[in-house]
């Protein structure tokens, strides 16, 4: 987990800001809060500095009903902090302070193993490979999830500036790509995965991204909605469009939604109806978050996701 620090005024850039508001960050733990907010059981594994930031981060876990017994107070390193603004036009900004902060300084044996052997769902992205010793923790707590049996989740959420290359970035998150039983892409990812190859092509889909293990893969195209593959079948389910304020954590949103659901109907990958449904579901929870700034505070709880969902199917 992280600190984002956002100017309060939107449209303008960091060295312009005149004010900035804190949000707490971090991907895979804002699919933890998604998929509690949503009526979900969710736990955290991590590391953030034990400091007020930390202190805070980790309260806001416990606020959202995620367990966050597995999230560890480092004594020699600080919370993460990243500074981050939409600029008119809305191109991103970014400004990362992690040299190292706490979250890289996670080691294998300080992870509690017991919280994932419990879980029937492990899910993950990339940040955590690029740096040890976070790296072997990773890869140690996702050897656990397959031996226990639970389905292996992963989404990249790609953050090209904390690798040192792309080249680095591309080889880090294609190394454990054939574990995952779900990945979730955006359409920008798979630019960058496949060096420039047509993020529409299906046979790119299929040829460069599909492995013999996989499920489900995913790929989210925002307000358009998002395409699935399975083994068996694919197809395109359409999005919602909304007055949208933020895009932080729509696709965190998302994966929590669709994990929400998957939890209580894991083979949910053979059934087509059923998994175009998860998936619809999972959209609206993304439509819903970028309508708020920040990503924890905007996700949603079902009742504002049915809401969306009841909207357009009378209309």
């Amino acid at each position: 987990m992280m600190m984002n620090l956002v100017p309060t005024v939107v449209g303008v850039s960091l060295a312009d800001a005149a004010a900035y508001k804190k949000f707490p960050s971090g991907a895979t733990a804002n699919v933890a809060v998604g998929i509690s907010r949503l009526g979900g059981s969710a736990a955290f594994i991590g590391k953030v500095g034990n400091d007020e930031f930390g202190y805070l981060l980790s309260d806001i876990l416990k606020q959202n009903g995620v367990d966050n017994s597995g999230l560890l107070f480092d004594a020699h390193a600080r919370t993460a902090l990243a500074f981050y603004a939409l600029k008119r036009g809305g191109e991103p900004e970014f400004m990362l302070y992690r040299n190292p902060s706490a979250d890289v300084l996670l080691h294998p044996e300080e992870i509690d193993v017991n919280l994932i052997k419990k879980a029937t769902i492990f899910h993950y992205g990339s940040v955590s490979l690029i740096k040890e010793p976070c790296r072997s923790a990773h890869l140690a707590a996702m050897n656990v999830a397959k031996v226990s049996g639970c389905i292996l989740s992963y989404a990249p959420n790609l953050a090209l500036p904390l690798w040192p290359s792309a080249e680095a970035c591309r080889q880090g998150i294609m190394s454990i790509w054939n574990y995952a039983d779900i990945i979730k892409l955006s359409v920008d990812e798979i630019r960058i995965l496949t060096e420039g190859d047509d993020p529409y092509d299906d046979k790119v889909i299929m040829k460069k991204l599909h492995h013999y293990n996989l499920k489900l893969l995913l790929v989210t195209e925002g307000a358009r909605g998002c395409r699935y593959y399975t083994k068996d079948f694919k197809g395109w389910v359409a999005g919602f469009e909304v007055e949208a304020v933020d895009p932080t954590g729509a696709g965190d949103s998302f994966v929590g939604g669709l994990l929400s659901i998957v939890a209580t109907h894991n083979h949910i990958y053979k059934d087509e109806k059923r998994l175009r449904e998860a998936l619809d579901f999972a959209n609206a929870c993304g439509a819903v978050t970028v309508t708020r700034r920040g990503a924890i505070p905007s996700l949603p709880t079902k009742d504002a996701v049915l809401r969306i969902m009841f909207s357009y199917s009378s209309s």
